[in-house]
């Protein structure tokens, strides 16, 4: 029998890099069941120190130099790291062996259980956050986003949040008028969702978190720390032994997105980082797309970078524009809403003004639009799917730490013809609360078939859209829809020359 093999895993103590340790130790037993792992806490002065903001933090080993230095001592043969916390630079010595497949890289805002009540009031919430681009970019955000139930727009104060993730949830759950009382903290999705599944971590969350309320932050308004969600194991640069074993729990995938979000960073000047955010997602139809924003970008758009195709040369768009705002919009007969737990929103006219969810609903929607017109009815949501279909999101809502209940027990509301493109998603209930029938106007529609004809790319919102119209369609064109379920079924109807894009405003850019 083959000698049995000890690794000695370096490790901050706290119950997140615990989690995190114990995570890749189970990796590295179910790669190879002769590996047996012991976890060695090391201090780091990130650890020691948790008042000096990280803003003002100018010191690129804060929380890596003494577990580097118990690797280099040969006191530990591996380390654990969160991958955003690590310095750009090179470190003598130290490799990065793996990086394991990443989790979801989304902030989440948890929230105090009476901040609706604080919003009524018009009472200014105090949100915790740990840089300068989580405070200026949830704020931006939050603005409209937060249900609209005062007189006017929410305010907020930003103070600096340091510590561990239970301690900061700790200060959401203090009386408001106590010292270091928060109304919300502003944490990665990643770290709660692991301390969620470790035994040590899930007690310490599961009563900070009762009765909260969260929204996860849309990766279109609010991208995050370049390499979130993503964590490092390394080990010496001389040490082949380590090396080995630690290439079987290796993502090159996630290895990869995260190398160019941290590129990225590099790239900016060392005083524009902590404001800097990048984050990489796979999608099915549009592949790797990188949301990237500082908080210095104003409250325009941030950039997305992806590999789409090459620019067309003299395009004449039609965008169906003028096929919407002539169209009929009516709503159905209201629908048994009931108790449902948990509410999807294909479009924000899907809520029709009478249906109101139920009190306690989880609500979450198509893309920051409809959100926004929701909030402004003073209806809280707590996520979306960026417009990149239901699909795209669905991985996030199935994280236990979201406490959110299986496929079977959501609704969605949609539009009548859309019903039947959600067959097989495994959503319990699918309703049709509105429908849009064509342009009956004979001006509107010579106007519509006149641009038509001269066309040579099109993006369509809806398949319905595209068959109302396709015997007035030129041959040979290009088509363009959003990468949900309208490609999904244009693809399937046969559509030649069809290419999803991640939004109608990334596709008119294109043709422009």
């Amino acid at each position: 029998m083959p000698a049995r093999t000890t690794l000695r895993l370096g490790t901050r103590a706290s119950l997140l890099a615990v989690a995190q340790s114990r995570l890749v130790a189970r990796a590295l037993r179910a790669a190879d069941p002769g590996i047996a792992v012991d976890l060695v806490t090391v201090s780091t002065r990130g650890d020691r120190d948790r008042h000096t903001p990280l803003a003002a933090v100018a010191d690129p080993g804060f929380f890596s130099e003494e577990l580097d230095m118990a690797l280099r001592e040969q006191q530990v043969d591996l380390c654990v790291h969160s991958l955003k916390d690590l310095p750009l630079e090179p470190r003598p010595g130290v490799r990065t062996g793996a990086v394991p497949r990443r989790e979801d890289p989304r902030d989440v805002v948890v929230f105090r259980p009476e901040v609706e009540h604080l919003l009524a009031t018009g009472a200014t919430l105090r949100i915790g956050s740990s840089s300068a681009r989580r405070a200026t970019l949830t704020g931006r955000f939050l603005v409209d986003a937060l249900p609209r139930l005062g007189a006017g727009p929410p305010a907020f104060e930003f103070p600096p949040l340091r510590g561990p993730v239970e301690s900061r949830l700790a200060r959401v759950r203090l009386p408001r008028d106590a010292p270091g009382a928060l109304d919300g903290a502003v944490l990665a999705l990643a770290g709660l969702a692991r301390l969620w599944g470790d035994r040590d971590g899930h007690a310490a969350l599961a009563p900070l978190l009762a009765d909260t309320r969260l929204m996860v932050l849309p990766l279109g308004a609010c991208p995050t720390a370049p390499g979130q969600g993503a964590l490092a194991v390394e080990c010496r640069t001389d040490d082949a032994r380590v090396a080995s074993l630690l290439a079987a729990i290796d993502d090159p995938a996630s290895a990869r997105r995260a190398g160019r979000e941290r590129a990225l960073l590099a790239a900016q000047p060392a005083p524009a980082r902590d404001a800097f955010g990048a984050t990489t997602v796979a999608h099915a139809h549009c592949g790797t797309l990188l949301f990237v924003r500082t908080g210095t970008d104003g409250a325009g758009r941030g950039r997305l970078l992806w590999r789409q195709p090459a620019r067309p040369q003299g395009a004449i768009a039609w965008d169906g524009a003028g096929w919407v705002r002539a169209s009929r919009y009516r709503e159905l007969p209201p629908v048994a809403l009931g108790r449902a737990p948990a509410v999807f929103l294909a479009h924000w006219r899907a809520l029709t003004p009478a249906l109101r969810p139920a009190r306690h609903a989880r609500l979450w929607v198509s893309g920051i639009p409809s959100w926004q017109r929701l909030a402004a009815r003073g209806l809280w949501v707590e996520g979306c799917a960026d417009n990149l279909g239901f699909a795209a999101i669905a991985p996030t809502l199935a994280s236990p730490v979201l406490r959110l209940p299986p496929l079977a027990a959501w609704t969605v509301l949609t539009r009548s013809d859309a019903v039947a493109s959600w067959d097989g998603s495994g959503i319990g209930q699918v309703l049709a609360t509105y429908e849009i029938g064509a342009p009956e106007d004979d001006t509107a529609l010579a106007t519509i078939r006149s641009q038509l004809g001269g066309a040579t790319h099109f993006f369509w919102g809806s398949a319905a859209q595209f068959r109302a119209l396709h015997d007035w369609l030129p041959p040979a064109r290009h088509h363009a829809c959003g990468p949900g379920k309208t490609y999904q079924a244009l693809r399937a109807a046969g559509v030649a020359n069809l290419q999803p894009f991640p939004s109608r405003e990334e596709w008119r850019a294109w043709v422009a």
